[in-house]
């Protein structure tokens, strides 16, 4: 089989370009895809910002003229190969020749445009032709609406899916509506409440999320939480709206860049043996490099983030001055809002040899604040998913977070009592009750060394790497395009048979139509119907108790579920058999069969006769039938035609109902009457019949207890 061809897009990716975790995204899950059956391929655009060593690395490969808005633009296409992964780059000097990748946002919205339109275009000249383009934020969300509008006639783009990934919702490329239609160069109809506008705005990742096939962000919380008010940054009801196709998927690292075994950063290399060890003495280095007082007994905290009011910095300008006061020390590296900036940097003056301000971003000094701290604090009010989190988690760093996002989903608490968990958490967004965390922490590291060390070597096996990550977005793939490479059990489950699916995916109304249509040939229908593979597992926990107690034996072999299933199928045939009803005689004749052997069944038409039940059912003369005025007996609990006017059951004296019962082919109301006809003959065919509608048998047993205290 071929394999699957996708497209990143995006407007960074190490190591080209990095501003945020999107590049660490886009540049690095790409080489964790199985190659033989992934051929995956990135497309960023060409920054004169770009390193100069890159630079020279890139081969030109083509150009041409495009057409966007009013006006024909030039496109450069040029391209290397990092580890096996092809990079594309867009190469146009008006829009990439800044100094950085992201400055003024109507500017940026231009730019982007004409890179999401230049990335299409240029598909055919590359002679690559996408199965799946995967876009990643704002910057690339109108490649879907593109590809619906300007490209949508040309067969060489005609049935390639797209997914929108959100690394942050909160940035969403709007700007006035006026400006920018007359600037992407797309139709006036997508300028609409329902498409791209928002609130009078265009808003890009609206359209992306509108018009793409799947939507995914970084986490499975996060997922969650861009749908309620408060994260959605008012999207939620259009996330909400999409949320059949929405997914979280958690990012991972890359475990041969953040190796406490290999890291040329650290003085000192550790593993999960040795980390106690060998990591105070980086401890001791790192004081003597940023002039702390050297102690390697002192609990050091660590802080590597955006200084902005969504990394919580708010929170920790309320309680840092009591948390200095504490035997404790504190480094901070990186750059952001002024506010906060100034922030560490008066608190280092004020506390000397306790706090370090580092305002800057070095990635060696990052390296050996992971591999020297003994804890990270990440107090968030909203995070994605968050990789400083996991890269502490690498080299034995205790996180301690808030629990939102993806650091909701990557940190365990930690439980001194079941001496469990991988960090420190707490939940609401208040300083005070970030403050009670960290003293916790810092007693369990003061007074409670063995578990503190326990709590070390756990959070040092947790695997956040791309690995898991990439076998996820495969399986996405896979089901986006509806091919399904073996995986294990999970994937024999998935692919399991048809029918033997079917088993588990029993709903209500197919119950109770079955209940309705007992005699009818399209009973059958439900059963023999093969129900989509990936239906299977996301149904399991759904399923009625008597399913589940049944699938659970069936589960433990493929065959043993395709046996099941071959039974159930000729069953059902020799009970469609014989529910056939041809003529009127024979239906009669079936009816008085059952009865005669079975007495619920008797009991179940008594009570849709009520008053006449005292009576045998003489179902056995043929022309009572015929003779609608003599039809006083119960034959009207098999009457079909009008469920609506349940009164007509105790009538006895109506002329057409006893034709109603040679008439089971309509029948709506007496469910619980034509019930015992499909349970009686499916017990007679063999036991697996119950998979199929546990809830069967059930109605027949309680309507006669409820038909007993009418008699009585």
């Amino acid at each position: 089989m071929a394999r699957e061809k996708i497209l990143f897009v995006t407007s960074e990716a190490v190591p080209f370009i990095k501003t945020g975790g999107l590049a660490d995204v886009a540049g690095t899950l790409p080489k964790y895809f199985d190659r033989e059956k992934y051929d995956v391929r990135v497309i960023l655009p060409k920054y004169a910002s770009m390193k100069g060593e890159w630079k020279d690395k890139l081969q030109y490969r083509t150009h041409f003229e495009m057409q966007l808005a009013w006006r024909n633009m030039y496109v450069g296409v040029l391209e290397t190969e990092i580890d096996g992964i092809p990079f594309y780059f867009i190469d146009n000097e008006y829009y990439f020749s800044g100094g950085w990748p992201y400055e003024d946002i109507r500017w940026d919205i231009e730019k982007f445009a004409f890179f999401s339109r230049a990335v299409l275009s240029a598909l055919p000249s590359i002679d690559f032709r996408p199965d799946i383009i995967h876009c990643h934020d704002w910057q690339a969300a109108l490649v879907p609406v593109y590809l619906n509008d300007a490209f949508q006639s040309n067969p060489f783009y005609q049935n390639i899916k797209t997914i929108m990934t959100i690394h942050n919702l909160r940035f969403q490329g709007i700007y006035d509506k006026n400006i920018i239609r007359d600037i992407i160069g797309i139709s006036d109809s997508y300028f609409t409440p329902d498409k791209l506008e928002a609130y009078g705005d265009v808003n890009l990742l609206k359209g992306g999320i509108v018009y793409a096939d799947r939507v995914t962000t970084v986490s499975e919380t996060y997922a969650e939480e861009i749908k309620t008010e408060f994260y959605g940054e008012k999207l939620d009801k259009l996330l909400q709206a999409r949320s059949n196709v929405l997914t979280g998927i958690v990012n991972g690292i890359d475990y041969n860049i953040f190796n406490p075994e290999t890291d040329i950063h650290l003085p000192y290399k550790f593993n999960k043996e040795t980390v106690t060890t060998e990591k105070v003495k980086n401890k001791v280095e790192l004081q003597r490099q940023l002039g702390l007082r050297e102690d390697p007994n002192v609990m050091m905290i660590g802080i590597v983030s955006r200084l902005t009011d969504q990394k919580g910095f708010d929170l920790i300008e309320c309680v840092l001055d009591e948390i200095c006061q504490d035997e404790v020390q504190i480094v901070a590296l990186g750059t952001g809002e002024e506010r906060y900036e100034n922030m560490f940097r008066y608190y280092a003056w004020k506390y000397p040899g306790k706090v370090s301000a580092n305002i800057y971003y070095s990635d060696e000094l990052s390296h050996k604040i992971y591999g020297s701290c003994d804890a990270f604090l990440m107090p968030s009010l909203f995070e994605p998913c968050g990789l400083s989190q996991i890269m502490s988690l690498r080299y034995g760093t205790v996180p301690i977070v808030r629990e939102t996002g993806g650091l909701k989903d990557t940190v365990i608490p930690f439980n001194e009592f079941e001496n469990s968990g991988t960090g420190f958490s707490f939940r609401n967004y208040n300083a005070h009750e970030m403050m009670a965390m960290v003293r916790y922490a810092e007693r369990i590291f003061y007074d409670q060394k063995d578990q503190w060390n326990d709590l070390v070597k756990r959070a040092m096996k947790v695997d956040f790497s791309w690995n898991a990550s990439a076998e996820k977005y495969e399986i996405l793939y896979d089901h986006m395009l509806g091919w399904y490479w073996p995986r294990g059990e999970e994937q024999v489950e998935a692919t399991q048979p048809a029918e033997a699916a079917e088993l588990t995916e029993v709903k209500a109304e197919e119950v109770k139509a079955a209940e309705v249509e007992a005699t009818e040939v399209k009973e059958a229908a439900p059963a023999e119907k093969k129900a989509p593979a990936r239906k299977t597992t996301a149904k399991k926990a759904t399923a009625t108790k008597t399913t589940t107690k049944k699938t659970a034996t069936e589960k433990k072999t493929t065959t043993r579920r395709t046996t099941v299933a071959k039974k159930k199928a000729e069953e059902l045939k020799k009970v469609e058999e014989s529910a056939k009803v041809e003529e009127p005689e024979k239906a009669v004749e079936t009816a008085a069969t059952v009865e005669e052997k079975a007495p619920v069944k008797k009991r179940t038409t008594r009570k849709t006769a009520t008053k006449k039940a005292e009576e045998p059912v003489k179902v056995e003369e043929p022309k009572k039938t015929e003779e609608p005025v003599k039809a006083e007996e119960p034959k009207k609990a098999a009457e079909p035609v009008k469920p609506e006017e349940p009164k007509k059951d105790a009538e006895p004296a109506k002329p057409e109902e006893p034709k109603k019962a040679a008439e089971p082919v309509k029948s709506e109301e007496p469910k619980k009457a034509a019930e015992p006809v499909k349970a009686e003959e499916a017990n007679k065919v063999a036991e697996p019949e119950k998979v199929v509608e546990p809830v069967k048998a059930a109605p027949a047993k309680k309507t006669g207890r409820k038909s007993r205290r009418k008699n009585k």
